[in-house]
């Protein structure tokens, strides 16, 4: 399932341009022979028949998109001007390398010793930044990048330190593989959803859930783990190598208390690691699937990620095993 998820990692796909990780999905499923339709947003929606069926409707959601930046303006230097798509720190872009088209970039801003006082101390602004590709006019960058492409950050995702893999795009091909995984070895049948342009506003997971009209769904996820040095107790929201994680509350969901409970003891009696968020922060596809059709009992099972939304998100191996695990061992309480 690692190989599956730095494959996944390795494409190339902001909001709106999901189309090379949706591909790939689709060859997936293909090979593993379920069916499935790609709907007008771009969802990939499908079911799995197996040997156990719950008497519910169970959808299992992950989005395929990922956090980028798309060119707004082409500047008389050859230099790109661009917009974020998805939220990303403005100090997780300066000096990282990109690519666009397939051809690299870094991303640049004013020099130092430009820079007023009131410059040097003031917060980065994404507006002040640039793409620099090595074009030297505006014609040799329009021979190479049209307006509205998007560039990528240039660090597809690799093994890391002990047991952890280090990268883009981590949020969220790890549940994408996590339910591709689950559609191949789990024994009993679900719904499933790979969605679009989850990174700017959960837009595909409505559309998703309005077509599936699920009873329950679980939303597979990354999420933001600041186990780091500045951050004790409850500021660390969550930490890597704790295993997955469930919340009972976010910004754009109260979690189904029921779900909450019984993820819990499943977790406790087959010793599946599980820790609870420890902040109501941050939002994922529940927000707009819990609302859907007739309403939709929800949890998000996540991977804890540092860096989120950048590119050198790190995250555990053992963490997304214990997130397919905790999903696996759900599916079947619910089925019997």
């Amino acid at each position: 399932m690692i190989e599956l998820v730095k494959n996944l990692c390795a494409i190339d796909g902001t909001s709106g341009n999901e189309d090379n990780v949706r591909n790939y999905i689709s060859e997936k499923l293909d090979a593993l022979g379920v069916e499935y339709k790609i709907d007008n947003l771009g969802n990939i929606l499908g079911k799995k028949t197996a040997k156990y069926k719950s008497d519910k409707n169970i959808m299992l959601a992950a989005h395929m998109d990922e956090v980028g930046m798309m060119i707004t303006s082409i500047c008389d230097d050859g230099s790109l001007k661009f917009g974020t798509v998805g939220g990303i720190s403005s100090e997780a872009l300066i000096g990282k390398t990109v690519r666009i088209n397939g051809i690299g970039g870094v991303i640049g801003s004013k020099a130092v010793h430009n820079m007023t006082a009131s410059e040097k101390s003031a917060s980065i602004n994404a507006d002040n930044l640039y793409i620099d590709i090595g074009a030297q006019t505006k014609e040799n960058a329009i021979a190479l990048v049209n307006l509205g492409d998007c560039a990528y950050f240039d660090s597809d995702a690799t093994d890391f330190g002990d047991n952890l893999l280090i990268g883009k795009a981590i949020d969220d091909r790890a549940g994408c593989a996590i339910i591709l995984k689950l559609i191949e070895k789990s024994d009993y049948s679900f719904s499933f959803a790979f969605t679009v342009q989850e990174e700017v506003g959960t837009r595909g997971a409505g559309v998703a859930a309005y077509t599936i009209n699920p009873d329950i769904a679980f939303v597979l996820e990354a999420t933001t783990a600041a186990d780091i040095p500045s951050a004790s107790g409850a500021d660390r929201v969550c930490e890597v190598n704790k295993g997955a994680v469930i919340s009972f509350m976010d910004r754009s969901t109260i979690y189904d208390k029921g779900l909450y409970n019984t993820a819990l003891e499943i977790s406790k009696q087959q010793g599946i690691k599980c820790q609870v968020k420890s902040r109501i922060a941050g939002g994922n596809d529940s927000g707009a699937i819990h609302k859907a059709a007739g309403g939709v009992k929800c949890l998000a099972i996540s991977v804890p990620c540092r860096y989120l939304h950048s590119g050198v998100c790190v995250s555990s191996v053992d963490d997304i095993y214990s997130s397919y695990e905790l999903c696996s061992a759900m599916l079947k309480a619910l089925s019997e």
